[in-house]
């Protein structure tokens, strides 16, 4: 299923054939993977995933030039991206939070990342 006819799809709009474009708002965090709301993690998990039967799997998220394994937790406020702090100060991102572009894997573009390895966990 395309997140194109979902309500969620406000976060997110398609820009290739691997990727959707969003917004969120990007802070630091001492955990140690990149999180987001668990609420919307799981919606757009199901929707994104749900062809797979794997949608208990991190979201590919593209900030910069990193590619995040980003996992849902209920402390993270909705439309944000939290990002470990030694990641976030190899990125471009300035004076967080503050709102900045991402880019969503598809299913077959997140597998293909996650199998090479190409991903921060």
């Amino acid at each position: 299923m395309s997140l194109d006819n979902v309500a969620l799809d406000r976060m997110f709009e398609r820009f290739s054939d691997g990727y959707y474009l969003g917004r969120l708002y990007v802070e630091p965090t001492t955990a140690d993977c990149a999180q987001m709301c668990a609420t919307q993690h799981e919606r757009v998990n199901e929707q994104l995933y749900a062809e797979d039967d794997q949608t208990d799997r991190p979201l590919v998220m593209k900030l910069g030039s990193h590619h995040l394994a980003v996992h849902g937790d209920e402390r993270v406020p909705a439309d944000t991206l939290s990002v470990p702090e030694s990641v976030l100060a190899e990125t471009t991102v300035r004076n967080p939070p503050t709102l900045q572009e991402v880019l969503l894997a598809e299913a077959d573009r997140a597998t293909q990342l996650l199998g090479l390895g190409g991903v921060s966990t």
